[in-house]
């Protein structure tokens, strides 16, 4: 498209009200795009073609990874799903809602294994030292569906939620496909983990969604319920891969997890064959993520250092890719580090809508990623957990008595800065240092060595705890 035409769409659009991008790889002009946010429970880095899985098959996510970006270091805010999927719709950090693990307290050991008192399940109210770990997100903060809104967007969310019975600002909302048969719950979210039926009704109602809503700007935000344990998939497809399994040699994979990641996999396939019937493929922006890593007694995400629950990498690197044709080069890829509060404000500049005024937004635009222009590299992401989580055969810590391999997380911040990882321990007032680019695998701990490099982090990592007012456990557990 020359010059003079471009022109003529940006004086069109002024009048409109319209946004719009002139893509730096066709040179065409896209106005406001439909968002699509596909999510997936628990599905490790690892568990996808395109980053090296073989006995999995996601044959649709790879397309969809090779039609667009693939960012190699997405991290969703969190070690698990409750707070990842807050910070995902807020552009918080957890200190800002308070959401740090489902049920909102420390749970999976025992207490006389934790140094402080925190808010612990079935403990006693001396337990309540510090009233900020909750399970649902406040009405009074902004989510991406309320921003969206204000700039003509219709949202829906469905599937999994997880983060209270406030609706958020969604137009549409469905926990398992069933569209209308929806009802709020206070921390008593009906579950569909184990229906090997709920991936095909929520596709069905995306689908539905796309119809209905195929002439004005929308958002999606599709979250399965796969592959949460507990595990569960239709019988054909389970005994497919027990005889791919048959055929092979090493490590023992679970044919029902493997089904399971296929479910969503077809759903992948399913919606995007729909864009592209509907004619919106071009004008929509398709992100398929993780909300945390997986499970490490149910997967592997090798090379990562274990997995959900853990602040090692392979708790907090998950997939992600992003589609937009005409504005992300196919075939691209990214070692640029990306937090999950990073979408908020990406959307809002796509959708040209307002950040909210009520909130702090901790996120950063990642649209000069998207479209190959200069980022800030280095900017610290954080990440900080006050509770305990055990963890039987996934915990990696051990517990302040000695016990080895107790926990899975303790309490400790994390901060990312680049190729560099720094992971404080309150618990054993101690630090690991990472360097993630020489050792993806974090089995070298450079704390000792490279010293002006961790009290440089670690001074960074206080400032921000000081700064969102992040609670510290201080009374201890005698």
């Amino acid at each position: 498209m020359n010059e003079i035409k471009i022109m003529q769409h940006v004086i069109l659009s002024v009048i409109l009200g319209t946004t719009l991008f002139v893509s730096s790889v066709t040179g065409s002009v896209k106005e406001k795009p439909n968002i699509v946010v596909i999510i997936a429970d628990d599905l490790g880095w690892s568990d996808v073609g395109y980053n090296g899985a073989d006995f999995y098959e996601t044959p649709n996510i790879d397309k969809l990874a090779a039609d667009g970006m693939v960012f190699n270091r997405f991290y969703p805010s969190a070690a698990n799903c409750a707070p990842s999927r807050a910070s995902l719709l807020t552009g918080m950090y957890s200190p800002r809602h308070h959401v740090y693990i489902p049920q909102g307290v420390a749970r999976g050991g025992d207490v006389s294994q934790m140094r402080f008192k925190v808010p612990t399940q079935n403990q006693n109210s001396t337990f309540n030292t510090f009233p900020v770990s909750i399970n649902n997100v406040s009405p009074e903060f902004e989510s991406l569906a309320e921003v969206l809104s204000k700039s003509g967007y219709i949202s829906a969310r469905l599937g999994k939620w997880h983060i209270g019975d406030d609706n958020q600002g969604f137009d549409v909302v469905s926990a398992e496909g069933e569209i209308g048969n929806f009802s709020n719950f206070g921390g008593t979210e009906e579950r569909y983990y184990d229906d090997v039926h709920v991936a095909e009704r929520l596709t069905d109602a995306a689908l539905n969604f796309i119809d209905e809503n195929k002439n004005n700007p929308f958002f999606l935000y599709l979250s399965h319920w796969e592959v949460h344990t507990p595990i569960a998939a239709q019988q054909e497809r389970v005994d497919y891969f027990i005889e791919k399994l048959k055929r092979r040699s090493g490590k023992n994979f679970d044919p029902v997890y493997a089904a399971e990641i296929e479910q969503i996999d077809l759903s992948v396939g399913r919606f995007l064959k729909k864009l592209e019937e509907s004619g919106l493929e071009e004008n929509t922006v398709v992100i398929f993520t993780s909300d945390n890593g997986g499970l490490s007694r149910i997967t592997s995400n090798y090379p990562l250092r274990a997995g959900k629950g853990t602040f090692y990498e392979g708790g907090i690197r998950v997939p992600l890719c992003i589609k937009w044709p005409g504005l992300v080069q196919p075939d691209s890829e990214t070692e640029i580090p990306v937090n999950g509060v990073d979408f908020m404000p990406t959307f809002a500049e796509i959708a040209s809508a307002a950040l909210p005024k009520n909130q702090p937004v901790d996120g950063k635009s990642i649209l000069p990623v998207l479209t190959g222009r200069s980022f800030d590299r280095e900017r610290p992401l954080f990440f900080h957990f006050p509770l305990y989580l055990g963890g039987r055969k996934d915990a990696v810590l051990p517990s302040f008595t000695g016990a080895e391999n107790y926990w899975r997380a303790v309490p400790s911040t994390t901060i990312i800065s680049g190729d560099w990882k720094l992971i404080y321990y309150y618990e054993y007032e101690r630090y690991e240092l990472f360097n993630l680019k020489d050792d993806i695998s974090e089995q070298d701990d450079l704390s000792s060595v490279k010293t002006r490099m961790a009290l440089r982090l670690l001074k960074q990592l206080h400032s921000w705890v000081n700064e969102v007012n992040a609670p510290i456990p201080v009374v201890l557990n005698k």
